[in-house]
C-alpha cells in the first residue's frame, strides 16, 4: 500500500457567476470529494488527510465541512485561503488529498470540475536541464536556470 496525493478543483457558479452561498459551496465541495473518491476507487478509510483551499471570494463556509457531511470523520482536514494572484480564476475550491492506495502514481486520477481543468494549462513547461559540464574542475556548485516570473 502506498500513500498518494490527489488534486482536485471545482467552482461555485450560478449561471456562470461566482456565488458565495454556504449551501452551494458545500454542494460543490461534496461533489468534488465524491468524484475524487469514486474516480480513484477509494473508501473513506483510505483517506489520510485533505487540505482544502478556497479563493478569497468564497468565505461563507469552510469546504472541509462537506467532507464531514460525507462521513469522513476520522480524516485530518484543513482549510486555507488560496493565495490571491491578479487575474486568477475566482470562485474556486481546491483540494489536495493524501490517500492509501494500491494504485501507481500514474494511475491516480486528479479531478477538475466546473471548468477548472484550465488551471493546469497555465503551468509553464520547465526549461531544458543544462547539459553536462565541459570540465570537472569547477569553481563552485552547479547553477540553476533563472526561475520563471511566476510559479
Amino acid at each position: 500500500m502506498a500513500v498518494r496525493a490527489i488534486r482536485g478543483a471545482t467552482r461555485v457558479l450560478v449561471d456562470g457567476e461566482v456565488v458565495d452561498d454556504r449551501e452551494l459551496v458545500l454542494a460543490a465541495s461534496r461533489e468534488l470529494v465524491r468524484e475524487v473518491l469514486d474516480r480513484n476507487g477509494l473508501a473513506p478509510d483510505d483517506v489520510i488527510s485533505i487540505l482544502f483551499s478556497a479563493t478569497r471570494d468564497l468565505a461563507s463556509v469552510a469546504p472541509a465541512l462537506a467532507a464531514r457531511q460525507l462521513g469522513l470523520h476520522d480524516v485530518a482536514l484543513l482549510c486555507v485561503q488560496e493565495m490571491w494572484v491578479e487575474g486568477s480564476m475566482t470562485g474556486v475550491v481546491r483540494l489536495l488529498a493524501h490517500v492509501e492506495t494500491e494504485r501507481s502514481r500514474s494511475d491516480v486520477r486528479n479531478v477538475y470540475l466546473a471548468g477548472t481543468g484550465v488551471l493546469r494549462e497555465d503551468v509553464p513547461t520547465p526549461p531544458d536541464a543544462p547539459g553536462p559540464r565541459e570540465s570537472s574542475a569547477s569553481s563552485g556548485p552547479p547553477t540553476s536556470p533563472e526561475p520563471p516570473d511566476r510559479p
